[in-house]
């Protein structure tokens, strides 16, 4: 009967070996984000270095203007607000609604998984894909015409998918016992759903529309297939108002820009106005998740 020992030598060096790959990942990631939070910062300078100067009271409430000196970007901020006045309550009802069908609805079997498969998959679909499909379904075969509606429409179905899964996740991530306890005490399907489970998913489904309410706030491509112009146009007023919005305004400013260099800094400008808008969205929204959180 043969016995086997432990060879400690070749441990060791086998040891030595994990650590020293070990090592040489971690300062290889520590390298990468060191190089990511560089560009980013690299980046965030000259926006405020070349924008910070051209943000006043005239640039934020004037209208558009082929003179440098005298633009202003309140038509785009406007045309921004009525966008999110479309995605938000369509993102949220329809993306919560079919995640709510998927989990506790449909039957489990091949039909549903093919949904939720080919709905993840849309979530990785690019960008100007969402717009070629607006273009076709709103602005030509329902004709809308390159006004909000069909920009928020388009824009809807870009972040739905991400709303759909991230509902799904918060869903899942809910404790099955207070179902079960819920169904105990006699409560339907729909109060248990209605009383349990949304809420304490609501912190889960405000994170992941978070974040697709701020992708949505921030594209262009699918705007720019839609042909929304950045023209003199006047305020929009209403959904069926041709618009321009605040990722346009930057897009053709910085095109401007190889002309006229003073567009550059009005495109710097707009960027900060832009960033502090998703900023404030998002603390809004952190602050509305947060008290859900903590009450439930």
């Amino acid at each position: 009967m043969s016995t086997k020992y432990v060879d400690i030598e070749q441990v060791q060096k086998r040891m030595s070996s994990r650590i020293r790959k070990n090592n040489l990942s971690k300062y290889l990631f520590l390298a990468a984000t060191m190089f990511g939070l560089v560009v980013l910062a690299v980046l965030i300078i000259r926006v405020l270095t070349q924008g910070v100067t051209y943000i006043n009271w005239d640039f934020l409430t004037g209208h558009l203007s082929t003179a440098p000196e005298r633009a202003g970007i309140m038509g785009a901020i406007l045309g921004t607000a009525w966008l999110m006045l479309i995605v938000i309550p369509v993102t949220m009802l329809i993306g919560v609604g079919t995640a709510i069908y998927l989990e506790l609805y449909a039957k489990k079997g091949k039909f549903q998984s093919f949904i939720a498969t080919n709905i993840s998959n849309l979530a990785g679909v690019p960008s100007i894909v969402y717009g070629l499909l607006g273009l076709t379904l709103f602005v030509r075969a329902l004709e809308f015409g390159n006004v909000i509606l069909a920009g928020g429409l388009t824009l809807s179905l870009l972040v739905l998918p991400i709303v759909i899964v991230a509902s799904q996740e918060a869903i899942r991530a809910v404790p099955g016992h207070l179902s079960e306890a819920s169904y105990g005490m006699g409560a339907t399907k729909w109060q248990t759903v209605k009383k349990i489970v949304l809420p304490a998913a609501l912190p889960g489904i405000l994170t992941g529309s978070i974040l697709a309410l701020s992708r949505a706030i921030g594209e262009t491509a699918p705007l720019t297939v839609l042909g929304i112009p950045a023209l003199l146009i006047p305020f929009p007023g209403g959904l069926f108002d041709t618009f321009t919005a605040l990722p346009m305004q930057i897009y053709y400013w910085t095109l401007d820009s190889s002309l006229i260099a003073e567009y550059a800094y009005l495109a710097a400008a707009t960027i900060i106005v832009l960033l502090v808008l998703l900023f404030l969205l998002n603390s809004i929204a952190i602050i509305i998740r947060n008290k859900f959180q903590q009450r439930y």
